[in-house]
């Protein structure tokens, strides 16, 4: 169990590490992101392992994986300026 959180908490920290590496100019401060992606994880962990059992490691990383991206992918920015059109037009 000890193992399963540790390694959760890693993974959601290289998913926080690439994240950051390869959309740094589209997502907000550096320990925002690698917060939000460790606790995604460890997050995603909880849910997967209280909803599956104990005994599914493998299956609760994969959990905590998929939480975790959804949780990074949440502070994403557009890319470009937004373009405002007026009531009017």
């Amino acid at each position: 169990m000890i193992l399963e959180v540790l390694g959760s908490a890693v993974l959601g920290l290289i998913l926080a590490w690439a994240a950051a590496h390869s959309l740094g100019h589209r997502l907000p401060t550096g320990p925002l992101v690698y917060a939000t992606g460790v606790a995604g994880a460890l997050f995603g962990d909880f849910v997967t392992h209280t909803a599956l059992g104990p005994g599914t490691a493998v299956l609760s990383i994969l959990g905590a994986a998929v939480i975790s991206v959804a949780s990074l992918s949440l502070l994403l920015r557009p890319a470009g300026r937004l373009r405002r059109r007026s009531a009017t037009a």
